[in-house]
């Protein structure tokens, strides 16, 4: 696994978890800054792996998520998955009731589906 995609992978479970840089780095007990060159895809330093063992528990993930996902179990994403790619930069978000964020998502793969049938209409399939 390359440090792009791990760092990536720890910016994603961190911001699941609507965690900053300084809360994880405090979790590990090491400075924001190394924290962050965790998270940098240009840097060659990677967390120890009693860190990463650490990071698997904060994030509540499995330590094989973080460091050795199969490539047909890295492409399955999760509707909690969709709305913190598509909408963890939106303001006022997080303060939406859980009930009407599931009701914009259903409504957004609703969407989706219209799409895609309409696609595949003008392709002539059925």
């Amino acid at each position: 696994m390359s440090n792009k995609e791990l760092a990536s992978k720890l910016k994603f479970y961190r911001k699941r978890k609507k965690l900053t840089q300084k809360d994880v780095a405090n979790h590990l007990n090491i400075t924001p800054q190394a924290y962050q060159r965790y998270e940098s895809q240009t840097n060659t330093n990677e967390p120890s792996i009693d860190n990463l063992k650490k990071l698997s528990s904060l994030f509540n993930i499995k330590l094989n998520d973080l460091i050795d996902i199969e490539e047909n179990e890295s492409e399955k994403v999760s509707l909690e998955d969709a709305e913190v790619l598509m909408f963890s930069d939106k303001e006022g978000w997080d303060e939406l009731p859980e009930e009407r964020k599931k009701e914009i998502m259903r409504e957004l793969s609703d969407l989706a589906d219209f799409y895609i049938e309409k696609d595949k209409r003008a392709k002539g399939e059925k």
